[in-house]
This record gives C-alpha cells, structure tokens and sequence, in this order.
C-alpha cells in the first residue's frame, strides 16, 4: 500500500476576530495558486490514486478539492486527520486497507507524528504547507515499519508541474 500525506496549503494567519472557528481558516489567495501548480507536479508524480481522504478543516479540504481538480478522486472526509493522534489516525484508516493507494490531507504537527509512528519511529521534520510524503507498505500495518519512499517539497512539486 502506498501512503501519501500531503499538507494543507498556505493559509490565512490565525486570527479570532476573522475566523473565531480555526477549523473555517482559508487558503489564501497565494496558497490557491501556489498548491494548484504543486498539485499538477504532484499528479504528475503519482497519476493516480485510490482514495483522498482529507481533514475536516477548510484548508485542508480546499487542498484536496485542488488535487481532485488535478485529476485524482474527489476527497472523503476523515475528522481523525484534524485531530492529531497518530494511533487514532491509524485505526481509522484500517477499513481502507485492501486499497493500494491512499492520500490523506491534513496538518501538521499531526502529519509528521503519523510518520514517526508508521515508519518505525524514525525521527522526522515537519512538512512544509503543500509538501507531500510518500510513505510504502506491503500491508497496513503498525507491526512492521512503512518505508519513507520521498519527501517532495512545494517548491519541487511546482516545478515538476511546470
């Protein structure tokens, strides 16, 4: 099974006088445009895939209504993406399991605590806003380690979509 995480694009700054809700926080103008480019060098990368499942949030799902204007499924909501656990995540994602190929949008710092946890407690960084992780496995599983494929910044993915 392949895993990608992608993280939700450029957003608007928090602010509780605008959006006192932070789950209805928006892309921004940039973020729109920038992740639209990144998404065309993403599906470029990976034409397809079985599933999106995306985060609740604004962001996140306007992210993942960008990559399914590039061409992959329209998104499935997951509101464990919008939480952080990653063992939570995990067990959410155990009816998926027959697939061969899942995308999951969301945040960090949650993001990158999954891949810590999936690929064997490997230390890892946080992603930057529009980046993707493509993580492999031959089964889902949290008893054998996923294998960290690539990590591919926003910067790479716009170029590769150019």
């Amino acid at each position: 099974m392949d895993i990608y995480l992608v993280r939700h694009a450029i957003a608007g700054e928090r602010d509780p006088e605008r959006w006192p809700d932070d789950s209805q926080r928006p892309l921004t103008k940039k973020g729109i445009r920038r992740f639209t480019e990144a998404a065309a060098g993403l599906v470029t990368v990976v034409p397809e895939v079985d599933l999106v499942l995306a985060s609740p949030y604004r962001r996140a799902w306007q992210t993942a209504t960008i990559l399914e204007e590039a061409g992959w499924p329209a998104p499935q909501r997951l509101d464990e993406l919008a939480q952080g656990e990653a063992g939570g995540l995990f067990r959410a994602l155990l009816p998926y399991k027959d697939r061969d190929s899942i995308a999951l949008v969301g945040h960090e710092p949650y993001l990158s605590r999954f891949v810590t946890a999936i690929a064997g407690n490997a230390p890892w960084r946080e992603m930057k806003k529009g980046g993707a992780v493509r993580l492999q496995q031959p089964q889902l599983s949290l008893t054998a380690a996923a294998e960290l494929r690539w990590y591919l910044p926003p910067s790479i993915l716009r170029k590769l979509g150019r």
